[in-house]
């Protein structure tokens, strides 16, 4: 059976196209102007997207929701989510040398001497900052990695998307529609030394771990905590963010396992201590936090 896509899937999918294979080839400054230009026209539509971060940031800082504060932290939040499109289009052609130059991370160490000593690691990430250039900076310091990518419409975008990321050094799962086994596959990456990346702060398979994040409840996935536990691999917190033109890591201390309880248990209290690491990353960079869909249980529509 055919993929059934629409006008608005064929447009996007053609504007991602173009933008790998044009905005390298232009100067960065006039672009990266550009891309803020548009980020500012959306912000001042208030369209669906923009008023569900402003609401998602009001949780985070406290704020209320319509006042001059919030309002501008939403701006800098879709300049921080156009400015990583931007970027996407642009890292196929990065040097990659000056890419690991531009980046500064603290807790490099945790993942270098865990894999010196022979042991996986599962780097667990909120969707912050640019993870894209995150993982090239990864590659660039010699750990090639796997990750699993959301499968998105049309097809045709997810195959651009999976070909950009594998030209970084990733290996790529699809989250659905793949061969049904993305936990074997990554468990075996990381029994066997490797490293493996996940988003890890929103539950796109409906059977996630509950969690208190910013004082409410949610859903973490249950893949990073529950590889930690099965495998003995280190769970290492890793927060994104930019800082000025360059990028910044802070790649956190182990997250560490319960010795008692129930495998459910152990998973449990893994994710919760992912959630707490999170909330600080995210609180100290509120605006690189890409949050513009629906996350707290409170906050889905009743089915």
């Amino acid at each position: 059976m055919s993929e059934k896509v629409s006008f608005g899937d064929r447009v996007v999918a053609a504007g991602f196209a173009a933008g790998w294979k044009l905005v390298p080839l232009l100067p960065q400054r006039p672009t990266a102007a550009a891309f803020r230009f548009l980020a500012d026209r959306v912000w001042s539509r208030r369209g669906k997207s923009v008023r569900r971060l402003e609401s998602n940031l009001a949780r985070v800082t406290g704020l209320e929701v319509g006042s001059p504060q919030l309002r501008e932290l939403t701006r800098a939040g879709m300049r921080s989510y156009f400015r990583y499109f931007h970027e996407i289009f642009r890292l196929p052609a990065m040097d990659r040398g000056e890419l690991v130059r531009r980046t500064h991370v603290i807790g490099a160490e945790h993942i270098h001497s865990t894999v010196a000593a022979g042991r996986g690691v599962v780097l667990a990430l909120p969707h912050m900052g640019n993870w894209d250039q995150a993982g090239a900076w990864l590659v660039g310091v010699g750990h090639p990695f796997t990750t699993v990518a959301e499968r998105l419409r049309p097809e045709s975008l997810f195959r651009r998307y999976v070909a950009f990321r594998e030209g970084l050094g990733m290996e790529v799962l699809p989250l659905t529609g793949g061969d049904g086994h993305n936990f074997g596959t990554l468990a075996t990456r990381v029994r066997k030394g490797g490293v493996v990346c996940l988003p890890a702060e929103r539950d796109l398979t409906k059977s996630g771990v509950e969690v208190s994040f910013f004082g409410a409840t949610t859903k973490y996935p249950a893949g990073p905590p529950l590889l930690a536990v099965q495998t003995g691999a280190a769970l290492l917190p890793a927060t994104v963010y930019f800082v000025g033109d360059d990028w910044g890591i802070h790649i956190h201390p182990e997250l560490p396992v319960p010795a008692e309880g129930t495998r459910q248990e152990k998973v449990a209290a893994v994710a919760q201590g992912l959630a707490d690491v999170f909330e600080k990353g995210i609180s100290e960079h509120p605006e690189d936090w890409h949050m513009l869909q629906r996350l707290w249980l409170d906050d889905l529509e009743p089915r």
